[in-house]
């Protein structure tokens, strides 16, 4: 029974905790109309107001031909999204070709070796390196 008589205990304390705090308060939602703030600066060319939004809903049904402001940005998105992928792409396969050129001169650089390995192992000390010994074509 202490138990439970210690939780309600301290869950009283939390709440008169929360609700004398300043913090609470400048959490909370206003209830007030009058209070709603003017957006500023930029975010006022974002967010437009309820009247103003049906209207333009209402005067923009779904069969109206667009403005040629509204062509002029959607062909404006939709070069700088082809930019992207092309600079995307173009990336892409320099990184491609600089590690396909690094794998062919790793190869070569390990095929020489085994080349000078087997030449320096077989080389009986009688004759010239093969390399002097070629007959020129």
């Amino acid at each position: 029974m202490s138990w439970t008589y210690a939780t309600l205990l301290a869950l009283v304390a939390v709440l008169v905790a929360l609700s004398l705090s300043p913090e609470a308060d400048s959490a909370a939602v206003p209830s007030s109309k009058g209070s709603v703030k003017e957006p500023q600066g930029s975010m006022k060319r974002i967010f437009m107001k309820e009247a103003d939004a049906a209207t333009f809903f209402r005067k923009r049904s779904r069969r109206a031909s667009k403005s040629q402001d509204e062509i002029n940005a959607e062909q404006r998105q939709i070069l700088a999204a082809d930019e992207r992928m092309r600079e995307f792409n173009e990336e892409k396969r320099t990184r491609h070709e600089n590690f396909a050129e690094e794998e062919d001169d790793e190869q070569n650089e390990k095929s020489r070796e085994s080349t000078e390995q087997w030449r320096e192992f077989h080389y009986d000390g009688m004759h010239p390196p093969q390399e002097y010994n070629r007959q020129s074509i």
